[in-house]
């Protein structure tokens, strides 16, 4: 069964790079729902689908709560994006009956564009007139559960609501031949919208040594629009594979953990592309990460490294992403466990 199982894997990333050259733009929005928060898992590469344990899992694939490590995990993370625009979301999860009823989860993410001046169009000397300013935000509330089936199967999902506001503008109530655009009745247009989404997952547990594959689906909701076309929420599916190598020599595994990951990746808006990961585990006390991704869209050099430190159920977390264009990404964690 682990034969066939691999076989498909491979299949799945030796196909995916190559499907990249039908060109999708422009088809969904929502599109910050893309960005990475975690700073474990940017470290490698976000190749997260298979990681597992704690509640990181829910903006990767849900599943991945359902062997929570601890009763209760509570995580947050913050970063800037490229154009300043600040990122703060966390998440936390727990299990009751030591697990047998499965593990609940909640995630947030919040977003600050910042602060800009608006404007119109206007018959006047400079061609408009201010409108004030505006702050765009955007939010992601989310409710999730994993639960074991079976000693190797898992499964999860999240219910999640989606907000963004861009603001509001002035709009003519009606068009009108032959009338100038400035004489029309206008009304105030508010550019706000919601939609609820949900993600999904699995994971198999082999049972050749700590081989573990998974799949998740992120980002499913219906069709919305703010004016004449309409868009969906960048939905991804992804299949993944990972292991610690060091199972292969016994006596490095009780102080030693060295974890490979892959994941195959198919977003609605963009390329294909494969994720690699690593992440080297001293006594259970300091990782060091680092991960790769292939056919990168977001003017990034597609590297990422990181390290993590943690002790008495508390640590941190940090990762950094070189940009080609932008300036560089850096990603803070903090997480508690008891």
């Amino acid at each position: 069964m682990t034969r066939y199982i691999l076989l498909i894997f491979l299949i799945c990333v030796i196909a995916v790079p190559g499907l990249h050259s039908q060109e999708k733009l422009a088809q969904t929005g929502f599109q910050f729902l893309s960005v990475g928060v975690d700073a474990r898992a940017t470290a490698m590469g976000e190749a997260f689908t298979t990681l597992e344990r704690t509640s990181a899992a829910l903006f990767y694939n849900p599943a991945g709560i359902a062997r929570l490590n601890s009763t209760v995990d509570i995580r947050v993370n913050q970063h800037k994006w490229i154009a300043d625009i600040q990122y703060i979301s966390g998440t936390a999860a727990m299990k009751f009956f030591d697990g047998r009823y499965g593990v609940i989860g909640l995630s947030y993410l919040v977003l600050d564009y910042g602060e800009f001046l608006g404007t119109r169009v206007a018959d006047n000397e400079q061609g408009f007139i201010d409108t004030g300013t505006f702050k765009p935000t955007a939010t992601a509330i989310g409710l999730g559960y994993g639960v074991e089936l079976s000693e190797s199967f898992s499964i999860g999902g999240q219910v999640k609501y989606v907000h963004q506001s861009l603001g509001s503008s002035v709009v003519p109530i009606e068009f009108i031949p032959g009338v100038d655009p400035d004489d029309l009745e206008t009304a105030d247009q508010d550019y706000s919208m919601g939609v609820v989404a949900f993600d999904f997952g699995t994971r198999y547990v082999t049972g050749f040594r700590s081989l573990v594959f998974g799949m998740s689906i992120r980002n499913f909701s219906q069709e919305i629009k703010y004016e004449r076309e309409g868009f969906q929420l960048p939905l991804t599916f992804k299949f993944g594979v990972s292991m610690d190598v060091l199972d292969f020599f016994p006596e490095m595994s009780d102080a030693h953990q060295f974890i490979v990951s892959i994941d195959a990746s198919h977003p609605r808006a963009g390329p294909e592309y494969v994720s690699f990961g690593g992440e080297y585990v001293f006594m259970d006390m300091l990782a060091l990460r680092g991960g790769y991704i292939t056919n990168h869209i977001n003017d990034a050099a597609g590297l990422a490294f990181g390290f993590g430190v943690s002790q008495f159920g508390v640590g941190l977390d940090y990762s950094y992403n070189p940009f080609s264009v932008f300036n560089d990404i850096h990603r803070l964690s903090l997480h508690l466990t008891f």
